[in-house]
């Protein structure tokens, strides 16, 4: 009987931050170790981190990952782990799972299928190592075995998938399984995104039982770079069956699951298997190995924890914002509070980060990992905490009015802000009036809305960067997804910031966000009935006169048909005649002429601003419909603006 410890490691790493990613390695092997573990798989990369882009071509960075694995090599005695690195092999790139055995490296696994689509951007960095290939790889007078490999390690037969490898539809898992493996590693960098570990679920699930074996998918946690963030959710599964499964959206360096493998069932399972036609391969690389015996002990089936859409934005958004402020090691947030619905969920999510990591880590703990931050050393409580992490001010013109101040003043006080409340309209009439004697003419709301309404909103930013700046804290900048498609959002005004949390959400879902934040809330959180000020409210820029009742879905359009033709338009690359059907069919109330109208709009809204997505700040992806330009969305700031298209809609209608 061949009963193995098996177990997955999720690392917080950073770019080449050499020192932290070996001691976060070695705190996950050691906690391995302690729990029995054998057979450990840790995350793709992890010694570079997955996001060091463009300087995986720095050779300094190539060799010094090398020498990092070295080191780590001896921590395998007694263990056979997996480890993640870049790795030059004849004037090539590859993205490789280097397998320590026993305190030696008995070879190196390259990547074979490279993730290309939305935010990854893999090819650019690595090669494909082509199926079935093997080569040599040379260190100095050392040898190593280099490619498409299976090991035989005491007659345990492991072979990997790295990462998108199990993604597409020839996954290697397929081959392997002919080859009689027993354990497939998947060392993976995997994004956070909604729904995206029930796929992952059914990856590793269906891998295990349809290929007979043990699995092991490892991924990497927190916000690593800076824009992507990882929710860790690293595995073990056996036969089908899902056995352990870390801890999500942890606060932690590092997470271990692990569990004991029946080696001999899932061999037995394959057996039984009528279809099962083995082509087993005599080219194995063999390392002596012996495993301890262990007792009668057999894995149970593990009830995976699930969360709401709205508890995993909270979860993720809060550990972005958290490693972030750590890595980043600036002194906190300033918010410039609108009361309106954007700046209220980031203000909400701030204080959501304080309260989950105080309760994983313990407030002394939370103030542990934000240690640069000499201001909390001694605040008693999360509240106090966050008072000091987080700045927030109203910045009134004569358009604002009392209900957004009053909503303002009283998210602030309820997740603890230090609040300011600043009167910028006598900076606005100063410029108006500067510009009005240079221009030798007034300024009218009848001949200049835009210019008059821009104002306002630009005021309001060197105020708000003052306090950032004297604090040493980061301006946020609180544009969200759907104002970013039409460029609803003055430049240098609201989009002023440094970081950007809630520009990759709909404005649709961030209302819905909010009304649950007021009535229910995360679990270790609790609710925030104070904003129910905020969502008693229209959404509202607050530039134009009051008596004009200005309103965002006014100037807009309804923010759900804004967020699906953008979903049809810019995710599924549909010209206008299409989303226009498409439309139709989604919102039949609408009248005909109504929606031709918002499409129209849209279509020529997208296309006018591409300028402004190109300037927007960071911003943390959480779904796979993302606008960035830099890492997912590409579209020319010059375009021909789909006239042509267009005046065809609009003759249609017309007719």
């Amino acid at each position: 009987m061949k009963r193995i410890r098996m177990g997955v490691g999720v690392l917080n790493q950073t770019p080449f931050d050499w020192d932290g990613n070996e001691q976060r390695i070695r705190m996950a092997i050691t906690q391995a170790r302690d729990a029995g573990v054998t057979v450990l798989c840790l995350p793709e990369l992890c010694i570079t981190g997955y996001g060091c882009e463009d300087m995986f071509h720095a050779s300094k960075l190539l060799d010094e990952a090398w020498e990092r694995l070295e080191a780590l090599a001896p921590a395998s005695d007694g263990m056979v782990i997996s480890l993640g690195l870049p790795v030059e092999l004849r004037g090539a790139v590859y993205n490789c799972a280097a397998l320590l055995v026993d305190g030696s490296i008995a070879g190196l696994v390259a990547k074979k299928f490279l993730a290309g689509d939305g935010l990854h951007y893999e090819p650019r960095w690595f090669k494909a190592w082509p199926s079935g290939e093997v080569a040599t790889l040379h260190k100095g007078r050392k040898k190593y075995a280099f490619g498409d490999l299976i090991f035989d390690i005491g007659d345990l037969l492991i072979g990997f998938e790295i990462c998108e490898d199990a993604w597409v539809a020839a996954r290697p898992g397929s081959r392997l399984s002919l080859q009689g493996i027993d354990v497939i590693m998947n060392p993976s960098a995997s994004h956070f995104a909604f729904g995206k570990q029930d796929i992952r679920r059914r990856l590793v699930l269906e891998g295990s039982r349809a290929f007979g074996v043990s699995y092991l998918y490892a991924n990497l946690l927190g916000n690593e770079a800076g824009r992507i963030v990882y929710d860790g959710g690293g595995m073990v599964a056996s036969a089908g069956t899902l056995v352990a499964e870390t801890t999500r959206f942890s606060f932690a360096d590092v997470g271990i699951a692990h569990s004991l493998i029946d080696v001999d069932f899932t061999r037995l399972q394959r057996a039984r298997t009528a279809s099962y036609e083995p082509d087993p391969r005599e080219d194995a690389i063999r390392v002596d190995f012996d495993f301890p015996d262990l007792g009668p002990e057999t894995f149970v089936r593990l009830q995976p924890t699930d969360y709401s859409k709205e508890e995993a934005f909270a979860r993720v958004i809060a550990l972005a914002l958290f490693d972030y402020l750590r890595k980043a090691r600036v002194r906190g947030y300033v918010v410039s509070l609108s009361g309106g619905a954007d700046s209220t969920a980031c203000v909400c999510l701030v204080r959501i980060m304080v309260d989950m990591a105080v309760s994983e880590l313990g407030l002394e703990g939370a103030k542990e990992r934000l240690g640069h931050i000499r201001a909390i050393a001694d605040a008693p409580d999360a509240t106090e905490l966050t008072r000091r992490v987080l700045t927030t001010a109203y910045q009134a013109t004569r358009n604002s009015g009392d209900v957004t101040r009053n909503a303002a003043r009283a998210v602030a006080e309820a997740v603890g802000a230090d609040h300011y409340e600043l009167d910028v309209d006598a900076l606005v009439e100063g410029y108006v009036a500067l510009v009005e004697k240079a221009l030798d003419r007034d300024l009218t709301w009848e001949a200049d809305d835009i210019a008059l309404q821009n104002i306002q909103a630009r005021v309001r930013s060197p105020s708000i960067w003052l306090i950032a700046n004297a604090r040493g804290q980061i301006l946020v900048s609180t544009s969200n997804r759907s104002e970013a498609a039409v460029g609803y959002a003055t430049m240098d005004g609201d989009t002023s910031g440094g970081i950007s949390p809630i520009a990759g959400i709909d404005k649709a879902f961030l209302r819905e966000w909010l009304r649950w934040l007021e009535t229910e809330g995360a679990p270790d959180v609790g609710p925030f009935p104070a904003v129910n000020a905020v969502n008693a409210q229209q959404p509202t820029a607050e530039l134009r006169p009051q008596d004009e009742g200005q309103t965002d879905e006014g100037d807009l359009m309804p923010y759900p048909v804004l967020d699906a033709i953008e979903r049809v338009a810019i995710r599924d690359k549909k010209f206008p005649e299409e989303a226009f059907a498409m439309m139709r069919v989604e919102f039949p109330e609408v009248p005909a002429e109504t929606m031709r109208g918002w499409v129209v709009k849209f279509y020529q809204l997208w296309c006018r601003n591409q300028w402004k997505r190109e300037r927007y700040a960071a911003s943390f992806h959480v779904d796979d419909k993302n606008l960035d330009p830099k890492t997912w969305c590409r579209f020319p700031i010059l375009s021909g603006g789909y006239a042509a298209e267009l005046a065809e809609l609009k003759r249609r209608g017309a007719s």
